[in-house]
């Protein structure tokens, strides 16, 4: 499985150059691609521009980064100066940002080679990719299944091998559940580690960009390329960021470990239940101590986030009136105008959550619902800050069931909206969570294991995932065509 510090290592040591690892995993993406259709668009060009450079440097014996050279590709929510960034709808689809995100700023400045832009479902808005108004993304593990959302694409590519990484952004599990429904490893940093200036908003107060990758080392790298104070964000943390890849200690000895109860209720797949307990048994054997816990709050969650991140929605895409930028339907009038843009530009989903958001924000319903819903954010934060007072992490499921048929929920919205129960109240939280593979269901679909740490404890996160992916290496398996040919 070719893994970013793996092919460092041969980049380096001269054993394969940039440029010929570039060719090599855009050659494996276009037979792929067939099937699993991750990507909307394509920078190949720019991409063995970048990759040629890399060579350059090896060659002079300069130092490079740890992802300079490596193939790795964006969810179309994160601007990239020059390229498209179409969210995946009609509304955005000929949108060419003018800037660059700050995390790609980041990342450029330490050569990163971007194969493309990646589906997702419109606007960030579900939990299948099924909501794509572009493209339709297969899970590589069972091409009739979803891979997962709303990083569909992200998660897909990484497990097809189409790139070796990926970034996501997760507003309410968008990285960690298409992680777990593609066996690899998502994660969300803490809300404001990493900057959302260029992340084109869905509900601003739970957004978070974050990285997918093949295994937990491959996390910490990309997690040190992207995180950090930005100026341009408001709500970014200020202060130095440690080096993750240091958190990478093969060690849960003095790890207290908490089991919140509410997570393992009805509605959890009985498969799923069975590798959760598999995972806490691996955690008491090497020695972590496992505690229950009881975060009874959780059964609000699922509420308050469709409640709050709508309204956030409403408000957030109400710039798309044809106007401004994006779609616009000509009319005699402007307020036909602004109908037709957003009628048509508009998939059902986005449509659904756009009335939904501005319906609890109206006068008369913004007490009895909104405000109602940020109070009960309030306790959902008190809960893990007390948990966290007796456990140093929680462990849960990543989601209640593993990927399923295409077509199975997208007739019926509150069943999605169910498969988000585990992830939303870290988001609602600002906690930050890593989804990592913790086997496979009898039909051969991954099962990802959820970890959810205090705000700005990632390294405990990435030091447990770590230790878990060390003692439990039948868990690390490649999708049938996530290996690529170098």
């Amino acid at each position: 499985m070719a893994t970013i510090h793996e092919l460092h290592t041969k980049l380096v040591n001269k054993e394969i150059s940039a440029v010929e690892l570039t060719k090599a995993v855009i050659a494996h993406k276009e037979q792929v691609e067939t099937a699993v259709h991750a990507y909307l668009s394509d920078s190949h060009e720019q991409a063995l521009a970048v990759a040629a450079n890399v060579d350059e440097k090896i060659a002079k014996g300069e130092a490079i980064s740890p992802l300079a050279g490596v193939p790795g590709a964006i969810k179309d929510n994160i601007c990239i100066q020059g390229q498209p960034a179409t969210c995946a709808s009609k509304m955005l689809e000929n949108f060419i940002p003018p800037y660059n995100a700050s995390v790609m700023e980041q990342l450029f400045s330490q050569d990163v080679v971007s194969l493309g832009k990646l589906n997702m479902d419109e606007f960030a808005m579900g939990g299948s990719t099924e909501n794509s108004a572009l493209a339709k993304t297969a899970n590589p593990w069972n091409t009739d299944c979803v891979p997962g959302g709303s990083s569909g694409g992200s998660a897909a590519a990484v497990s097809s091998g189409s790139a070796i990484w990926a970034l996501g952004s997760d507003t309410g599990g968008s990285i960690r559940q298409p992680a777990s429904f593609c066996g690899v490893v998502g994660m969300k940093p803490t809300y404001g580690n990493v900057s959302r200036y260029g992340l084109i908003a869905f509900a601003s107060s739970l957004d978070q960009i974050g990285p997918v990758t093949r295994d937990v080392t491959d996390a910490a790298i990309v997690m040190n390329a992207i995180t950090g104070h930005d100026v341009k964000d408001s709500t970014s943390i200020p202060g130095d960021r440690p080096d993750y890849t240091k958190a990478l200690v093969n060690d849960v000895k003095n790890i207290k470990i908490g089991v919140p109860k509410e997570y393992y209720g009805e509605g959890l797949n009985a498969e799923v239940r069975k590798a959760m307990d598999e995972a806490i048994e691996t955690y008491k054997k090497l020695g972590a101590e496992i505690i229950e816990v009881s975060l009874p709050t959780t059964k609000y969650a699922l509420s308050a986030y469709y409640i709050i991140a709508l309204a956030e929605a409403s408000t957030n895409l109400a710039r798309y009136d044809g106007v401004s930028y994006g779609l616009r339907v000509p009319a005699d009038n402007l307020v036909e105008m602004s109908t037709k843009t957003r009628t048509e530009g508009f998939g059902q989903e986005v449509q659904r959550r756009i009335l939904l958001g501005t319906y609890v924000l109206s006068s008369g319903y913004y007490d009895a619902y909104y405000l109602k819903a940020l109070k009960v954010r309030r306790l959902i934060k008190n809960e893990f800050d007390e948990a966290f007072k007796q456990v140093d992490l929680l462990l849960a499921p990543t989601a209640p069931n593993t990927s399923y048929k295409f077509g199975e929920k997208l007739n019926d919205p509150l069943a999605m909206y169910l498969e988000d129960v585990c992830t939303v109240p870290a988001n609602l939280a600002g906690i930050p969570g890593i989804s990592v593979p913790t086997g496979m269901s009898s039909s051969n679909l991954p099962i990802g294991m959820q970890l959810l740490g205090p705000a700005m404890g990632e390294e405990v996160l990435l030091r447990a995932a770590y230790t878990f992916e060390q003692a439990r290496p039948d868990c690390q398996v490649v999708a049938p065509t996530g290996e690529v040919s170098l």
